[in-house]
């Protein structure tokens, strides 16, 4: 275990529609929003309603430092939260924004973000965020660099309109965020196998179980039974099922934590405000 910090922040880990009721306080009814931490450096993976909170705790504690933001894709559910995101309004911050999935689609990430914030979706245009923002628009399979010890790489995923998988390589460690996917029933997908191999920490689509995906076949997700399979088949470590269906409350999404620890020992379910270093 590298001595240097290197750590994993939920701060929203369903999908599809934040759920903010009673019976999913537990797991949280957030959308996607994680935040790594580097070092010193910090990326933040997905822009959904958790990143309304991370926003908040960044305020508070007046930390200005340079961040980058990686969007898996942009369906709603994965960038709601960019709009209600403060630090972005503040010209004292610099932000750097990344998406993957556009290029093949003839579309950056700054014209589709345009396009959310506008009338009449939204009141005020993204040019109001202040931030020292920059955009990079890449092609899937591209390494990328963000800071010098700090290597990112990515893969394409098989989901409606495309969705980028990132492994984030720090200090001999690696961790690995492979959100929305839908996987091949009775195939391991190799390229997912090669790229998560012998990481220490495996952020996988569980949105269905086994039981639930027949009927959710071309919805683009996965299930925590298929995350085992490949992470079994990588070598690698610790399994966290991500990206909740909002239909499952807490004590379905317990259940699930029961099976996937004893399928797989030591894994566990994504909770905000749940915190892992490799």
């Amino acid at each position: 275990m590298t001595s240097l910090p290197f750590t994993m922040r939920f701060w929203g880990v369903r999908g599809t529609v934040p759920c903010p009721d009673a019976d999913r306080l537990r797991y949280g009814g957030n959308t996607s929003c994680i935040e790594v931490r580097c070092g010193e450096a910090r990326l933040v993976f997905d822009a959904g309603t958790g990143l309304r909170a991370l926003g908040n705790e960044l305020l508070a504690s007046g930390d200005k430092r340079q961040s980058h933001i990686f969007f898996t894709h942009t369906h709603l559910d994965h960038i709601a939260g960019l709009p209600f995101f403060r630090p972005g309004y503040d010209a004292a911050n610099h932000f750097e924004f990344w998406a993957g999935h556009l290029l093949a689609h003839g579309l950056s990430l700054k014209a589709v973000l345009q396009q959310l914030m506008q009338p009449p979706l939204f009141p005020v245009p993204l040019d109001i965020l202040h931030a020292c923002v920059s955009f990079h628009d890449f092609k899937p399979g591209a390494v990328l660099q963000p800071f010098p010890d700090v290597v990112i790489r990515t893969l394409p995923l098989n989901h409606p309109g495309g969705a980028t998988a990132y492994r984030i390589e720090y200090a001999g460690q690696a961790m690995c965020i492979v959100t929305d996917v839908e996987h091949r029933p009775g195939i391991v997908d190799r390229d997912i196998v090669g790229f998560i191999r012998d990481a220490a920490i495996v952020v996988y689509d569980c949105t269905y179980t086994e039981e639930e995906y027949p009927r959710y076949v071309g919805w683009g997700h996965s299930t925590w039974q298929e995350g085992v399979k490949l992470c079994e088949a990588a070598g690698a470590g610790r399994l966290v099922a991500f990206h909740h269906d909002p239909d499952h409350d807490d004590d379905f999404m317990d259940e699930i934590g029961r099976q996937l620890a004893r399928a797989r020992p030591g894994s566990l379910v994504a909770a905000e405000g749940l915190t892992l270093r490799p």
